[in-house]
């Protein structure tokens, strides 16, 4: 058998497997409702050991053997994924602890999904590159503080895509031991973000400003040390929480302070790619020429596509090199579409599109930021 002959055996194969999977997870989703219905658990490692002792005697070449028990662990990874999808809901990754405003956050995205905390915005968003979760919820941006630039950087170096941006009204308070004055207070913890949208407030109580990973972990620390000099900038939740009183409501200085949340998944969901998407994301670099970035955006006008957003990062390898962040309105996939993303491509060496997505959605309820 030649190259191309092997080729189309392997074609063939996959057209049958692709049949056979959507038949199996058809069968997986009555096993789900079956588990739902009777609240068993999701994993039966003892079951999965017959099956995977039982099938695997059915490869006969001993060579081949080892590596169908992984095909067929795989798979059964697969459908548990797919379980867990079916009966909790998806398995969301957020940065930070419970009350941090990416909990927050996703907890009112995906309020039947099962949150998992990671300690960074780099470790959320690897866990879904690797198939721990399914999507994560990560600040992308923020009304008075400007953009979250790691966010942004794991955009640029990483898979993921964006099919969903939601925004959170953001309000700071100031939290303290119960029966404290905050004529007592001295330092404030809160991350380096909440620490800015209250720097007035900050700076006219004379407060010490030191910064955290997140705003629930400022509000976690002041309530295990226990301290009455010292209070943390978070949420409402936050207090409620940990323990803690609200000793003053809304510091921060924006009465409109707006998180925009972003959901990164492996692949884009049809809600993402309907004709009415709203706008998309591109990232692309330009060459390094007088005119460069005249240049990609002049493309994108000649198109007539609206550039409603358009921010630089540097790039970390390329010391005085930048690379491009834009928020485009329109429809990237139709004809005209199509047409302006080929043009860019022309003009841009690196250029891709992040995500779609066909409006912002606004998850009220006084929360917090990162």
């Amino acid at each position: 058998m030649d190259l191309q002959e092997s080729r189309e055996v392997i074609r063939q194969v996959d057209e049958e497997m692709a049949k056979l999977f959507v038949k199996r997870m058809e069968a997986v989703r009555s096993v789900a409702a079956y588990k739902k219905e009777r609240g068993l658990p999701i994993e039966d490692k003892e079951q999965e050991a017959r099956v995977i002792k039982g099938r695997s005697a059915l490869v006969e070449d001993p060579e081949l053997r080892s590596f169908y028990v992984n095909f067929l662990q795989d798979t059964m990874d697969v459908s548990k994924r797919w379980q867990h999808y079916l009966m909790k809901g998806l398995k969301v990754a957020y940065s930070g602890v419970e009350g941090a405003f990416a909990h927050i956050a996703a907890g009112r995205i995906f309020p039947d999904g099962e949150l998992e905390s990671y300690p960074s915005f780099e470790s959320a968003y690897e866990a879904v590159e690797k198939g721990e979760c399914d999507v994560a919820v990560l600040p992308i941006e923020n009304s008075f503080a400007g953009e979250v630039g790691q966010v942004l950087d794991l955009m640029f170096s990483g898979d993921l895509y964006v099919n969903g941006v939601y925004d959170l009204s953001i309000n700071q308070n100031l939290l303290g031991m119960p029966g404290t004055d905050i004529s007592q207070i001295r330092t404030v913890y809160s991350h380096p973000q909440a620490i800015s949208q209250c720097r007035s407030y900050i700076r006219k109580h004379g407060f010490d400003a030191v910064s955290m990973a997140n705003t629930a972990l400022a509000a976690q620390k002041v309530a295990q040390d226990g301290d009455c000099s010292a209070a943390a900038i978070a949420s409402e939740e936050t207090a409620d929480l940990y323990g803690l009183q609200i000793l003053d409501h809304d510091i921060n200085e924006s009465k409109v302070n707006t998180t925009r949340f972003a959901v990164f998944s492996r692949v884009e969901t049809k809600m993402a790619i309907r004709k009415d998407a709203g706008a998309f994301l591109l990232l692309f670099t330009v060459k390094d020429e007088a005119g460069g970035l005249a240049k990609a955006v002049n493309v994108i006008s000649a198109y007539n596509f609206n550039m409603r957003v358009l921010r630089s990062r540097p790039m970390k390898d390329l010391p005085w090199h930048y690379y491009f962040y834009a928020e485009v309105e329109g429809d990237d996939s139709s004809e005209n579409g199509k047409r302006m993303i080929s043009a860019l491509r022309g003009t841009c060496p690196g250029l891709k599109v992040v995500g779609r997505y066909t409006a912002t959605s606004n998850i009220q309820q006084g929360g917090e930021t990162i």
